[in-house]
């Protein structure tokens, strides 16, 4: 599905000299380093505070710690996700509330998100799933009204696009009042180990996730928070800010690798190929096609030895520890999309040769 050791090859003397460096001075927890790949992913995502951390969960873990929430608080967000978001709901206390997703993009389907709100409701967490944002404006418009935080869960489209009526933009995980996105190794951006970071145009929330990441400190034995230790390290963050100088390179690649697969399968009835919202660009951290027969596929594909993966194949409100949080609820379309769901291989080093290989045994197995 992925191969980093492909796409370290083509940056190898980069990604070496800079981790050499870092044996050589010594500074491994909060070098310099980190503050330099800080600083150039505030550039990129023109965000005013980067807080790197150790992994994408403790990303959204921090960002609700720092909104101070009260046991039984209620928070927004989607069944059809990896479970790390409604982990850290319930870790904390809070309660998750689920609402149901657009079967067309698999991202929260906003016109659910105003029957869920309740007096307990405190924040929305949408997660741009596969690569494209959700309809943010709309989730800001609900927000706004009832006064609810918004945390956006960007670990699946760092680089993306937002594109709002008015014709502005702005990337993805800058839009609401905190971001978070995790740099685990497959990932658009990612690390050679677990790594993430959140990100905030609120000074006061970027002071307080500073603490938080630090054991609530900003000075050394003063504590001002509870907090976690969830620091970057030093030999992460240089191969990040090394990557993140290819970062566009690499989503321009994506975004062609899935061009050609739409190409190659959009005239095979039995699939539909992913939708692009005309409100974001799409960076496809997966390629998420629909399929008829989607376990008898799966399994003939394994038998030609052609990868591929199901994200997600049972929705979070079906898992025992989410299940004591819902009255009996469904969400039929999440449901739905889990049955038959299935990611084909899209990473900056997949030729178009293994593209048509792959394509061809989907077309070879509807036409038995």
């Amino acid at each position: 599905m992925v191969d980093l050791v492909g796409q370290y090859h083509h940056i190898k003397k980069e990604v070496d000299k800079a981790i050499q460096a870092v044996l050589e001075q010594g500074h491994y927890i909060n070098g310099q380093i980190v503050k330099t790949f800080a600083r150039n992913l505030e550039k990129y995502l023109d965000v005013k505070h980067v807080i790197p951390c150790g992994n994408g969960t403790d990303a959204i873990q921090i960002a609700l710690m720092a909104l101070e929430l009260s046991p039984g608080d209620e928070v927004i967000t989607t069944p059809f996700t990896f479970v790390a978001t409604a982990e850290v709901i319930v870790l904390l206390g809070l309660k998750p509330v689920f609402v149901d997703i657009d079967p067309d993009t698999f991202n929260m389907n906003v016109e659910k998100i105003e029957e869920a709100i309740t007096s307990r409701t405190k924040c929305i967490l949408p997660v741009h799933l596969f690569g494209q944002c959700c309809n943010m404006e709309s989730i800001l418009e609900i927000a706004n009204r009832y006064g609810l935080y918004v945390i956006e869960d960007n670990a699946q489209a760092i680089g993306a696009d937002y594109l709002f009526k008015d014709g502005r933009t702005a990337k993805a995980g800058t839009i609401g009042h905190i971001g978070t996105t995790s740099f685990y190794p497959s990932k658009n951006l990612g690390a050679y180990g677990d790594a993430g970071a959140i990100f905030t145009n609120d000074d006061n929330l970027a002071d307080k996730m500073v603490h938080i990441v630090n054991h609530g400190s900003r000075t050394k034995y003063h504590y001002h928070y509870i907090g976690v230790n969830s620091r970057l390290d030093s030999i992460q963050a240089c191969v990040l800010d090394i990557k993140l100088k290819y970062l566009d390179e690499y989503r321009d690649k994506r975004i062609k690798t899935a061009d050609n697969y739409d190409r190659l399968l959009e005239n095979i009835p039995q699939i539909r190929i992913p939708k692009r919202s005309n409100f974001t660009t799409h960076v496809f951290h997966q390629y998420t096609l629909r399929c008829e027969s989607r376990n008898e596929l799966q399994q003939w594909l394994k038998e030609n030895k052609i990868p591929n993966a199901i994200y997600y194949p049972i929705p979070l409100h079906m898992h025992n520890p989410y299940k004591k949080h819902l009255n009996n609820q469904s969400f039929p379309v999440a449901e739905s999309c889990s049955e038959n769901v299935l990611s084909l291989p899209i990473h900056t080093e997949l030729p178009k040769k293994s593209q048509s290989i792959i394509s061809s045994h989907i077309e070879k197995y509807y036409n038995r």
